[in-house]
């Protein structure tokens, strides 16, 4: 292996060696910038294959520990001027560190960078019914997220599985939160606005996989576990978690429980609640319509449920997370 320089620090957290952490180094091996050092954080001290000895690899067994502090680990041993975060069950297109190296380049106020992690095609049937909750504004909220979705813009939240940073900001920023998981995304973003005067752009070109979860309640486990912290978020980080539309879930679970009683007392109000179910459903359909767009039929078809499940645990999650006086983080395991 020759000496190049390192641009790029590239920080994966992982509990331990999987099938997934290979193809995503696999798929590292692909990439067109090789100025690049790969940070690999496991808990326990872990052999690399073979087949990986000629990527530049730094191990660093770290415990069971959170992904958050797993990240400040890797960046303190990093060499790089450039830390590129993404997790072991995602992979990057082959151009992903030459658009990143360009951005910073020709945009000195970008502090970070962030793309869409798609969910790959040859993903098991319902993980891409999972995958497609999120494909339209209405089920999931930000499709720019699961799919590339022009134009590139100013966001004040991104998610560490395709989150690219500079050096300097990241040290600006204190790191990640360690009192957080999951959430420590959104913790690190909101010290990049209030600490650096640098922003974080989206840009769509910048692509990465990433697979989704196979079984429904998994993918309710996830989707709690982002409702809860949000509406922490909510009460305690207003700048960039008190958004209408984190809150939209859980008045639709307020809606669901308190107008079922009511209708049962009045007609009319009987009337206004299937209205009220009758333009949910509409919405659904478009949602339905717009997820097509990028999956079969049968996947679209199947991730209504999914939907519907989605929209009333992360409007009851959130709402716990409103209400919880201080949030302990998890390991995440």
């Amino acid at each position: 292996m020759t000496n190049r320089p390192v641009i790029f620090s590239i920080i994966i957290p992982f509990k331990s060696w999987s099938s997934d952490l290979e193809e995503c180094l696999n798929y590292i091996k692909k990439l067109t910038l090789k100025e690049f050092e790969l940070i690999l954080l496991p808990d326990e001290e872990t052999t690399v294959p073979e087949e990986f000895l000629d990527l530049p690899i730094i191990l660093c067994p770290t415990g069971q520990v959170n992904p958050a502090v797993k990240r400040n680990l890797g960046a303190e041993k990093a060499n790089g001027g450039f830390f590129a975060f993404i997790d072991d069950d995602a992979y990057p297109k082959y151009d992903w560190l030459d658009i990143a190296v360009k951005v910073f380049k020709e945009r000195p106020e970008v502090g970070a960078l962030g793309g869409p992690a798609v969910t790959p095609k040859t993903d098991p049937f319902w993980a891409r019914v999972s995958g497609a909750v999120f494909l339209s504004r209405i089920s999931g909220g930000f499709p720019e997220r699961y799919i590339p979705c022009p134009p590139s813009r100013v966001v004040d939240d991104w998610p560490t599985v395709n989150l690219l940073v500079r050096r300097s900001v990241f040290n600006q920023a204190g790191g990640f939160g360690s009192m957080f998981w999951p959430g420590e995304d959104t913790f690190f973003c909101l010290k990049i606005k209030n600490n650096t005067s640098k922003k974080i752009l989206y840009f769509p070109e910048l692509v990465v996989w990433h697979h989704r979860c196979e079984q429904l309640f998994k993918h309710l486990k996830q989707i709690g576990n982002y409702g809860l912290h949000r509406g922490y978020f909510a009460k305690v980080f207003p700048e960039t978690s008190r958004k209408a539309i984190y809150f939209i879930p859980t008045l639709w679970v307020v809606f669901v429980l308190i107008g079922l009683y009511l209708s049962t007392l009045s007609h009319s109000i009987q009337i206004l609640y299937l209205g009220g179910w009758a333009c949910y459903l509409t919405a659904i359909a478009f949602s339905w319509k717009e997820i097509c767009r990028y999956e079969n039929t049968l996947v679209a078809f199947c991730a209504i449920p999914y939907v519907l499940l989605t929209h009333l645990w992360y409007g009851v999650k959130f709402a716990q997370g409103l209400a919880t006086k201080n949030l302990k983080s998890k390991l995440g395991r």
